[in-house]
C-alpha cells in the first residue's frame, strides 16, 4: 500500500478523497491555487502546496506543477479526482515516468477510451452494442452526408475528445449538416484542443444509463449496476438515481454483461463507468467509457455498501478485487441532486460570492459531500458545483420523499443556488413516475423561456 497520496483536484471531491485516504490510514497531500488558499480541501490534508495562480491552465491543469508537487512532497501515488487532468493521458504517463502510481486506468486505456471515434469501434468489434454511425471520424463532407442519408436523419456530430456535453450538434435536415460539422470542429478545437469529430445516429427520447466498473490487473471485472443520469439541462446531469426506475433484472442482467465486456475489451483496470442510450423498445447503445470516478458515485456506494475511491486506491496499488459479481448486491434506492451556486432564474448564471449561512440536512439515510462551509468564498474560477446531496431509503417512493425534506432544510444564504429548482424538479411528475428522459429536462426550460 502506498505511504503517502497526492490529490490533484479541489473541493468536494478532494474532500471526499482525503477522508478515503484517512480510513485507510494514508497520509494525504493537496495542491491548491491561489484563489483557493483558505479552502477545505487546502485545510484539512496533511500536506498543502500552492501550485500557481487562479486560472485552471495554471494551477490543476498544469501538469508539471502537480508532479513536482508529489515529487518535493515525496508522494507516491495521485488521485486525480474528476475533471482536470483525471482523463488526461499524458499526466498518467508522466506520473509513471516519474515513479509515482496514477490512481486510475493506463496511459494506453485512456488514450483508446478518450478518441470516442476509436472506442466505438473497439466496443463495436467486442460485440458491444453501439448507435450506428461511422466507423471513426468524419474527414470528408460528402463522405459524411452519404452516411447521414444511409442511417437517416437525424443525427449527431460529436467531438472525438468530447465530455461534459461540450462539442456535440443535432442535424435535423441535410442542407445544416455541413455548417453543424464546422461548428462542432471550432468548438472541439477550442474545449479539446481536437477537432477531431464522429457522426451517431440519433436516438429519439432516449434514457441515459450508466454502468459503475472496477477492474483489478489480475483480469477481474465487476459491475456495481446502473445509474439513471437521464434529468439534464442541455446535456449537463442535474439529478442522478439508482436503481434506475424503467430497469429490470434481465435487461440489467444483459447491459452489465455489456459493461464488463467493453472494460476487458479495452485492458481496463481501476473503476470506471460505461454509458449508454436506452430507447423506448429497452434497445441499448454505447455511447462512451469514462475513465474515472464520476460526480454521482455516492449512490452506488450507498446501494452496494462499496466504497469506490478505497477500491481505486486498492487496485492501484496491486490489490485484488475482494468480491465477484454474486457479491455485488443492490439494497434500496439513492438519489443524488447537484448543488450549484447558480440563479436558475437567470439562465443558470454562475453565483459565486460569500456564503453568510450554511445549513445542510442530516438524519437517517442522508449524505452531504461538500466542501462548503459558513464564511467560504466560492471563487468564480472554476465549475459552479458546491455540493451533493444524496439520500437513500428502502425504495423509490421513500427515497423521494426524504430528498423533498432534505432540499427543503437544505438552507444556503450570500449566494444564489439551484435548491429551489432541484426541489421543483423532484416533485415533477415526470421525475415521480420515471418517465423522464435525456431531452425531458431542456424541453421543460425551453417551454418556460417561451412563456415569459
Amino acid at each position: 500500500m502506498f505511504k503517502k497520496l497526492l490529490i490533484a483536484n479541489r473541493g468536494e471531491i478532494a474532500v471526499r478523497i482525503i477522508r478515503a485516504c484517512r480510513e485507510a490510514g494514508l497520509h494525504t497531500v493537496t495542491v491548491y491555487s491561489t484563489a483557493d488558499k483558505h479552502s477545505l480541501h487546502a485545510q484539512i490534508a496533511d500536506e498543502s502546496v500552492c501550485i500557481g495562480p487562479a486560472p485552471s491552465k495554471d494551477s490543476y491543469l498544469n501538469m508539471q506543477a502537480v508532479i513536482e508537487a508529489a515529487r518535493l512532497t515525496g508522494a507516491d501515488a495521485i488521485h486525480p479526482g474528476f475533471g482536470f487532468l483525471s482523463e488526461n493521458a499524458e499526466f498518467a504517463q508522466l506520473a509513471e515516468d516519474n515513479g509515482i502510481a496514477f490512481i486510475g486506468p493506463s496511459p494506453r486505456a485512456i488514450r483508446l477510451i478518450g478518441d470516442k471515434a476509436n472506442a466505438k469501434k473497439t466496443m463495436k468489434n467486442a460485440g458491444v452494442p453501439v448507435v450506428p454511425g461511422s466507423d471513426g471520424e468524419l474527414t470528408d463532407t460528402f463522405e459524411a452526408k452519404r452516411l447521414a442519408e444511409q442511417i437517416g436523419y437525424p443525427v449527431m456530430i460529436k467531438a472525438s475528445a468530447g465530455g461534459g456535453g461540450r462539442g456535440i450538434r443535432r442535424v435535423d435536415r441535410p442542407e445544416d449538416l455541413e455548417h453543424a460539422m464546422e461548428l462542432c470542429k471550432s468548438e472541439a478545437k477550442s474545449c479539446f484542443g481536437n477537432d477531431g469529430i464522429y457522426m451517431e445516429k440519433f436516438i429519439i427520447d432516449p434514457k441515459h444509463i450508466e454502468f459503475q466498473i472496477l477492474a483489478d490487473s489480475a483480469g477481474n471485472v465487476v459491475h456495481l449496476g446502473e445509474r439513471d443520469c437521464s434529468m439534464q439541462r442541455y446535456n449537463q446531469k442535474v439529478i442522478e438515481e439508482t436503481p434506475s426506475p424503467v430497469m429490470t433484472p434481465a435487461l440489467r442482467e444483459r447491459m452489465g454483461r455489456a459493461a464488463v465486456a467493453a472494460a476487458h475489451a479495452c485492458g481496463y483496470t481501476n473503476a470506471g463507468t460505461v454509458e449508454f442510450l436506452l430507447d423506448k423498445d429497452k434497445n441499448f447503445y454505447f455511447m462512451e467509457m469514462n475513465t474515472r470516478i464520476q460526480v454521482e458515485h455516492p449512490i452506488t456506494e450507498e446501494v452496494t455498501g462499496v466504497d469506490l475511491v478505497k477500491e481505486q486506491i486498492r487496485i492501484a496499488a496491486g490489490e485484488k478485487l475482494p468480491f465477484t459479481q454474486s457479491d455485488i448486491q443492490m439494497r434500496g434506492h439513492a438519489i443524488e441532486c447537484r448543488i450549484n451556486a447558480e440563479d436558475p432564474e437567470r439562465d443558470f448564471r454562475p453565483s459565486p460570492g460569500t456564503i453568510t449561512a450554511l445549513h445542510t440536512p442530516g438524519g437517517l439515510g442522508v449524505r452531504v459531500d461538500t466542501a462548503a462551509f459558513q464564511g467560504y468564498t466560492i471563487p468564480p474560477f472554476y465549475d459552479s458545483m458546491i455540493g451533493k446531496l444524496i439520500v437513500h431509503a428502502p425504495t423509490r417512493k421513500e427515497a423521494i420523499a426524504r430528498m423533498t425534506w432534505a432540499l427543503s432544510e437544505f438552507i444556503v444564504e450570500g449566494v444564489d443556488t439551484n435548491v429551489d429548482f432541484q426541489l421543483s424538479l423532484i416533485r415533477d411528475k415526470a421525475f415521480i413516475d420515471g418517465s423522464y428522459t435525456i431531452a425531458y429536462l431542456t424541453r421543460l426550460l425551453e417551454e418556460r423561456k417561451q412563456k415569459r
